[in-house]
């Protein structure tokens, strides 16, 4: 975009090595009571005084719709929902792409291979700290939120994965808010880039028999969440968890480090889908044709 600084594509990520030593939970204390999950690494004992809430199915919010959406939504309303499969695209697809989220996806920029984009990561990230948390280290040596730090790169597609932080949160309908709050951030930063919001990978049943309030139940409540969102707000939904999921609905032993963060082969695996669900245009035409 016109006016924006470009800038390295790349933070300065931990080394391969670093992360490997990290503890896997570390608990924060947020305004929404969440826990924060720590960098894809080496497995260590979850808190136990979080029970799973059950939650209740959104509906639609007519003031949340209204607000910001692109002159083009119609269009992007028309598309499939999630986004289809398309012919695999090269990396260079990814110049302009920003990358935004938590742990998992710093994994994918330790893990995965791809040398392009624009990561923005912390580890513990939320669809409310992103607004005003200062841990993201710019080039300058300065710390800033990752709104602030995202607003300043210049992009035309941005990949949103955030919410394995947030399942601790007492209610659903405030990851469902402050997502919506942070999309039209987003977007008012960006108006002419796409949008796209990526659901949650399940944890694994190793994870899932801990009976902790990090499980797929949850995942699969706030996943229906942001699918709402993608429909309400006009954004892309990419539904990365169809790959990242075997046939009894777990994250697969040989894709994860610690049953929450993907290894290099789950890395992997999430980068073949983005490639081969591209957000070209005459792609997406050719997936919705197949």
């Amino acid at each position: 975009m016109e006016g924006k600084r470009e800038k390295v594509r790349k933070r300065r990520l931990p080394s391969v090595a670093a992360a490997l030593a990290a503890v896997t939970l570390l608990l924060t204390t947020g305004a929404s009571g969440g826990t924060a999950i720590s960098s894809p690494s080496v497995e260590a004992a979850e808190p136990s005084f979080y029970k799973a809430v059950p939650t209740k199915k959104m509906g639609t919010q007519p003031e949340t719709r209204a607000k910001a959406l692109p002159e083009d939504a119609g269009e992007l309303e028309a598309l499939p929902c999630p986004l289809p499969e398309t012919e695999a695209v090269a990396d260079t697809y990814f110049d302009d792409a920003v990358f935004l989220g938590d742990s998992r996806t710093e994994g994918l920029a330790l893990y995965s291979g791809l040398k392009t984009g624009h990561f923005y990561t912390t580890v513990g990230a939320t669809v409310e700290s992103v607004f005003t948390k200062k841990n993201f280290e710019t080039e300058s040596g300065e710390k800033t939120p990752l709104l602030d730090a995202v607003a300043e790169q210049s992009c035309g597609k941005i990949y949103i994965m955030l919410g394995i932080n947030e399942l601790g949160w007492s209610k659903t309908e405030t990851y469902y808010k402050q997502y919506a709050k942070l999309i039209d951030r987003v977007r008012e930063d960006h108006p002419e880039a796409k949008i796209v919001l990526q659901s949650i990978p399940p944890v694994s049943a190793k994870q899932e028999a801990k009976k902790t309030y990090v499980n797929n139940a949850r995942i699969s409540d706030y996943n229906a969440v942001i699918r709402t969102l993608a429909e309400e707000k006009a954004c892309y939904f990419l539904d990365v968890a169809a790959c990242l999921t075997d046939g009894d609905g777990f994250l697969p032993k040989d894709l994860n480090f610690d049953g929450i963060h993907l290894n290099p082969a789950g890395c992997k695996v999430w980068l073949n889908y983005l490639r081969t669900h591209s957000l070209e245009e005459e792609a997406i035409a050719a997936g919705k044709a197949g």
